[in-house]
């Protein structure tokens, strides 16, 4: 085995780790009353504290046949869903940045999309108490960050919340009601410090792009026509991941588009 596959190994274990850890965000922080420390893991049903052996990222989930060992209530797959994709998100990471404070930056803001993309889906809010320590966190770590200078970091978190901003303004003064939430607002910001500038266009383009698919779906789906509401987070977190992994072919890909469009 050489050093490279097990580094990847250790990093997909301990993402399976932090996963474990981000589905007890992903209930408890929604939560104002809740401790996302304080009890220790149970089962929401019957409260049947888990033992180490139920409480295996995955694994667990596989042995159990996805049920609570006490009262049989299924458990929910989203469980090893978001074991298996922080896992995946945590290799990614080593594999893109190697081992490094900006990979081990970038796991951190994974760590926060995974939470945002599940908390949006549930309940349609994005929490402050993310967004907002991670658009000064994403400005920050670009003073260390070896992919984002800090001039595009400050650039995208200044014009990516004003972006949004101007959007829902505009919505609300002809439409006269919200489109878009405050939250996604923050959390454009928060991307922009992360990611710069440069991704900006890109992840309005694609989180648009699919998020107006998602809307047509639950329109069908939902039959409210115009009242129709979804989540606008998961699409924004979706693309800002895209652009993360693979910024450098979406880069070139900009180059020849422009080259094309202007030869």
């Amino acid at each position: 085995m050489t050093p490279e596959i097990f580094i990847l190994i250790i990093a997909a274990l301990f993402g399976l780790i932090i996963g474990s850890f981000l589905n007890v965000v992903i209930l408890r922080l929604p939560d104002e009353n809740a401790s996302i420390v304080f009890p220790a893991s149970h089962c929401p049903k019957c409260g049947h504290n888990l033992s180490w052996y139920e409480n295996i990222p995955v694994l667990s989930y596989v042995i159990l046949a996805g049920k609570c060992k006490s009262c049989k209530t299924a458990i929910s797959f989203q469980y090893p869903l978001v074991e298996l994709l922080t896992s995946l998100l945590a290799v990614a990471c080593v594999y893109r940045f190697g081992l490094s404070m900006t990979a081990a930056g970038y796991f951190i803001f994974c760590a926060a999309l995974v939470v945002i993309i599940w908390i949006d889906i549930h309940h349609q809010i994005i929490p402050d108490v993310i967004s907002l320590p991670g658009i000064i966190l994403g400005f920050l770590f670009s003073f260390i960050n070896t992919a984002v200078t800090w001039k595009s970091s400050l650039i995208g978190l200044l014009v990516g919340g004003g972006v949004l901003y101007v959007i829902a303004l505009f919505y609300f003064l002809i439409r006269k009601q919200d489109g878009m939430g405050g939250g996604d607002i923050k959390l454009l910001a928060m991307l922009g410090a992360f990611l710069g500038w440069q991704s900006l266009p890109f992840i309005i383009l694609v989180s648009s792009f699919t998020g107006t698919i998602g809307g047509l779906v639950a329109m069908i789906e939902q039959r409210k026509g115009g009242q129709t509401r979804i989540p606008f987070g998961p699409f924004l977190a979706g693309a800002a991941l895209i652009y993360l992994f693979f910024m450098e072919e979406i880069h070139q890909l900009y180059f020849w588009y422009l080259t094309r469009s202007f030869s």
